[in-house]
């Protein structure tokens, strides 16, 4: 399996202030993901701090 986070650096508060938002995010899913199974499908909206979808994290299969 894999963990993916993807997040859009050119849109919101992630474009004005990328290493504060990075972290924030970072910080955040951190410690939200014990709430997950952390099983292929699982996955959530990533949102920056104005509250504006920037990005998603999911779980994935690892192709054979």
């Amino acid at each position: 399996m894999k963990f993916v986070l993807e997040v859009d650096l050119s849109e919101g508060a992630v474009a004005e202030d990328a290493i504060a938002e990075l972290g924030r995010i970072l910080r955040y899913w951190g410690g939200n993901v014990r709430h997950y199974d952390l099983k292929p499908g699982d996955g959530s909206a990533i949102y920056d701090s104005k509250y504006s979808e920037v990005g998603r994290w999911k779980i994935t299969e690892t192709p054979a």
